[in-house]
C-alpha cells in the first residue's frame, strides 16, 4: 500500500531521530562518490547555492563539501527515494570527492576479512 509519501508530488522528507537523512552522491556516470548525512539546514544550503553541504557528525557542524579543499561538488540534480528517507545528489565534482584525495570514497574493495584496491 502507498500513500501521499511515496507516491505524492510534495517533498516531506522522513527525517532520522537526529534530524538527519542520508545522502548518496554519485557522478553523473552513476559511479558512487560518497555517502553523507544532511540536517534541514544542509539541505537548504545545497538548494540555495547548488554546492553539496552535509551535516559532518564528526565535527558536528554544517559542512560545504570542499570548503578547504576547492573539491566542491556541485549538484546537477537530485532525487529522493520512494519512502523520502533518502537523497541521491548527481553531482559535477571539482577534484577528488574522499578526503584521501581519492576520486571516491569507495576506493576499496572488500576480500573475506581484508580490504584491497579496487
Amino acid at each position: 500500500m502507498t500513500n501521499d509519501r511515496e507516491t505524492g508530488d510534495r517533498l516531506d522528507l522522513r527525517w532520522d531521530v537526529a534530524g538527519l537523512v542520508t545522502a548518496v552522491v554519485t557522478d553523473r556516470a552513476g559511479a558512487v562518490l560518497m555517502v553523507a548525512h544532511m540536517d534541514r539546514q544542509a539541505l537548504a544550503a545545497t538548494q540555495a547555492s547548488g554546492d553539496a553541504h552535509f551535516w559532518s557528525r564528526s565535527r558536528r557542524r554544517l559542512w560545504k563539501k570542499g570548503e578547504t579543499s576547492g573539491n566542491v561538488l556541485r549538484v546537477i540534480e537530485m532525487r529522493v527515494d520512494c519512502d523520502q528517507d533518502a537523497l541521491w545528489l548527481i553531482c559535477e565534482p571539482a577534484g577528488p570527492a574522499c578526503h584521501t584525495g581519492a576520486r571516491s570514497c569507495f576506493y576499496r574493495k572488500v576480500d573475506g576479512d581484508r580490504l584491497c584496491a579496487s
